[in-house]
């Protein structure tokens, strides 16, 4: 069978099954993605109106993540995008994306997949039945394909947790996956249950017509912002090799140093948000405005739910509260119903996988889950390079290893996960963005040549090795190269700036060196610490 011929079956035009379509083309096999919805997306294209089993984010939403770690390797986002981009921003970028190369004739809108089940020679060949339903007709279709990418992600079904008294509460209660505006809290006493990212966003934006706001937490959180010194985006100063490699070398060191810097913006034992864990414990919440709005009291952060009574809540310190409303932030339940539960293992919140891809007990590798991933960092990147990964292990360009190997790993990385993360229903799939990428770049050989770098051109070495961690450098070598990824490294920071550029300035004024280069001494001297404190312990 020709590559030509090699169909592949792509769940899901989210930003997972986006770049899984393009990963395809780039291998020369033929994808067919079903979408559920009539738009690409994902759950970032906001919906006034509720769709079961169809989350989309909050109006108000932005990415928590920057532009420019955020972007697909080959195609930058446009220099005037905001930094942190409104979902609307990102949605547009898709269709840019999609136009650019030619994606969308490949997608089947308001189509539905009911079941991918074994063919009955999968053993040989590994071709998997796919039933789907046209949502507009009710008609059911099988097709046979050679491969399958379930890109459905992992914010799938809301999890609603056992609160006890919470159905005999007489107030307004949702969660987080119905929460759209602020309207109709206004004047309202609300609390949020749960301390994620989706906690902190809908707490903040309801805060700003609410009468008070409460968020119940169990055990706190480290908030960042998204903004760093001199303006620049949290991620562009302090995502980089150099650091990422002080947090493997001298883990305890670093990380009491980047507590101490969270706390030299608000001290989070003051305004109790400071959790029992450390900061490289657990994935912490992304926020700008949670602190300011607990300054003016508009928001509270009080102890975790005892119970629920009619009119209000009581929380394990003995303390109690009138309510209006609740909302639940309390995250989503992963599941593949497309999928029975021999093909794909699930259980106690885990998807056993191996490199968080390939489910380990398959008789060919042509399944893969793309985008399953609690991330530090961005998810499209990594759901891209799954999928370069993915698409060259279809065409058996990489073999995997045996069974016992794979079971191996994947316990090994559980073992990691739970001896430097707090246990919760998202540990097992948390992972960091620069050492995942990596990892999935050594089994293709596109991972960045830093020695190789060094001989051609050390000063662009140094550049990559202290500066951000950009998804471009993953298409300098090996497969997949593309001819502008040197550009657009180099003229990345130029691209952040860009938004700023509003109105005229005296040239002096304009900022024009790196942050990262205007601190190189500071990471001499640091280098310098960690190899003294290395050496001496």
């Amino acid at each position: 069978m020709t590559s030509q011929t090699y169909r592949v079956a792509v769940i899901g035009a989210g930003a997972s099954g986006l770049t899984a379509i393009k990963c395809c083309l780039d291998e020369g096999l033929t994808p067919v993605c079903f979408e559920r919805s009539d738009h690409i997306g994902g759950l970032w294209q906001y919906k006034e109106e509720r769709r079961d089993d169809q989350p989309c984010v909050m109006k108000s939403t932005v990415i928590n993540t920057s532009k420019e770690l955020l972007t697909y390797s080959d195609f930058p986002l446009p220099a005037h995008f905001s930094n942190c981009m409104h979902n609307s921003q990102l949605v547009e970028y898709f269709h840019l994306y999609s136009d650019h190369f030619g994606l969308k004739k490949h997608i089947q809108f308001n189509t539905q997949v009911v079941s991918v089940t074994k063919t009955d020679d999968h053993s040989t060949t590994g071709r998997w039945n796919v039933l789907h339903r046209d949502a507009t007709t009710g008609s059911e279709r099988s097709e046979v394909f050679d491969a399958v990418m379930a890109c459905n992600g992992y914010q799938t079904f809301p999890h609603v947790p056992q609160l006890e008294g919470l159905q005999q509460f007489q107030g307004k209660v949702l969660h987080t996956n119905d929460y759209r505006t602020a309207a109709g809290f206004e004047n309202k006493r609300v609390l949020v249950v749960g301390f994620g990212n989706s906690a902190g966003d809908c707490a903040v934006d309801v805060c700003r017509v609410a009468r008070q706001v409460f968020m119940s937490t169990r055990g706190g959180s480290w908030v960042i912002k998204r903004l760093n010194n001199n303006g620049y985006p949290m991620d562009v100063t302090t995502i980089t090799r150099f650091r990422l490699f002080l947090q493997t070398k001298c883990r305890r060191p670093w990380e009491k140093y980047c507590e101490w810097k969270l706390n030299s913006h608000y001290n989070h034992a003051m305004y109790r948000l400071k959790p029992a864990h450390s900061l490289f414990s657990s994935q912490p919440m992304i926020n700008d405005d949670l602190p300011n709005r607990m300054l003016t009291g508009a928001i509270k952060v009080r102890d975790d739910v005892k119970r629920f009574t009619k009119t209000g809540v009581e929380f394990v310190d003995g303390s109690y509260e009138d309510l209006d409303a609740v909302i639940l932030a309390t995250g989503y339940t992963t599941d593949f119903p497309f999928l029975r539960q021999d093909i794909l293992w699930r259980e106690n919140k885990k998807v056993p996988l191996y490199k968080l891809l390939f489910p380990p007990d398959l008789e060919k590798d042509t399944l893969v889950v793309v985008g399953c991933m609690q991330p530090w960092g961005s998810l499209m990147p990594m759901a891209e390079m799954q999928s370069r990964v993915a698409t060259r292990v279809f065409k058996g360009l990489v073999t995997l290893p045996d069974r016992a190997t794979r079971w191996r790993e994947i316990d090994q990385r559980y073992a990691a996960v739970a001896r430097n993360a707090i246990p919760t229903q998202r540990y097992s799939v948390m992972v960091n963005q620069m050492f995942y990428m990596d990892e999935l770049s050594a089994i293709i050989g596109c991972r960045p040549d830093f020695v190789a770098l060094m001989k051609q051109d050390p000063i662009f070495a140094i550049k990559l090795w202290f500066g951000p961690v950009y998804p471009y450098s993953y298409r300098m070598f090996g497969p997949g190269q593309w001819a502008g990824a040197r550009e657009a490294i180099d003229t990345a920071m130029d691209r952040v700036r860009a938004p700023f550029r509003t109105r005229a300035l005296p040239e002096a004024s304009a900022a024009s060196q790196p942050p990262y280069w205007k601190s190189l001494w500071m990471y001499v001297i640091i280098l310098i610490a960690a190899v003294l404190v290395f050496v001496l312990l």
